[in-house]
């Protein structure tokens, strides 16, 4: 039938997030697009709109995708708050692990080239790193911190798990990444210890 799509959807968006994820917003071209996903230019404008676009739909997939992860591995925080961030850890250091992914995260890369970026794509990125934020906060108020240290441990372990993204990607082994983990979770304990 004509005009019908000859093409998934979802795999052309997860191979565009691929690359992006891969190569950063600024060095990926709508060739390495092209060919990454398997649609000529034309298919890619007209399925997608422009490079902006496309880049903003592969952004919402990574973060819807991994921020349900992170909601599930929170979930239990009222009743054990320090294996609910433990947990929210292990998403980032299995996604960290799987080889058939790039290194890194999609939303710390695309934070730190905001220069290069549209507004709009830059303000997505920036609510997303607040979204965890928020989550995190969340997850503490439920298993007992509250206001300023809630708050401040929700900001050290955003902190902590987008350096994870970012040391993995300088070729930090898996090792050093979770000693890391378990020197901020035991910070965690401690301060849940004092607070009952």
């Amino acid at each position: 039938m004509a005009g019908k799509k000859q093409f998934d959807v979802a795999t052309a968006l997860d191979a565009a997030m691929i690359q992006f994820w891969r190569a950063g917003y600024g060095d990926t071209s709508v060739d390495d697009l092209s060919r990454a996903t398997g649609l000529n230019r034309s298919s890619l404008y007209s399925s997608f709109g422009d490079k902006d676009a496309l880049f903003s739909r592969c952004l919402e997939r990574y973060t819807t995708r991994y921020g349900a992860k992170y909601d599930a591995a929170l979930s239990d925080a009222a009743d054990g708050p320090l294996a609910a961030a433990r947990a929210f850890f292990d998403v980032t250091l299995e996604r960290i692990a799987d080889p058939a992914l790039p290194d890194g995260c999609l939303v710390a890369q695309t934070v730190m080239a905001t220069p290069v970026l549209s507004a709009s794509v830059a303000a997505r990125a920036r609510e997303a790193i607040g979204f965890q934020h928020t989550r995190l906060r969340a997850a503490l108020e439920a298993g007992r911190l509250h206001d300023e240290t809630a708050d401040s441990f929700a900001t050290h372990l955003a902190a902590v798990n987008q350096s994870l993204a970012v040391m993995s990607r300088a070729g930090i082994g898996e090792d050093q990444l979770r000693a890391i983990v378990e020197v901020t979770l035991d910070a965690l304990a401690r301060t849940l210890g004092a607070s009952d």
